[in-house]
């Protein structure tokens, strides 16, 4: 486990230390927040999702298929729910 301290500015701003921004492999992040622990977690967007399905391209599996697998594990790696 990695712990960092850093200063929060008077505009309520944060710099994640780089080693720290290397394991999260996005730039943009959400926070949640469970009793007094606050989470970052990274957003993968849907393009990354996708690309990572097209590298693995199984035969008979449509461009559609990919991206709406991808679409759904992105929405599950948001919110820890299945898409509709």
């Amino acid at each position: 486990m990695t712990t960092v301290a850093v200063k929060i500015t008077s505009k309520g701003q944060v710099t994640i230390p780089k080693e720290i921004r290397k394991k999260l492999k996005s730039n943009t992040v959400y926070f949640e927040v469970e009793d007094d622990t606050i989470i970052v977690k990274p957003v993968r967007d849907a393009a990354g999702s996708l690309g990572e399905y097209a590298r693995n391209v199984k035969p008979g599996v449509s461009m559609k298929q990919m991206k709406d697998r991808a679409w759904e594990v992105a929405v599950r790696e948001k919110t820890g729910k299945k898409s509709s």
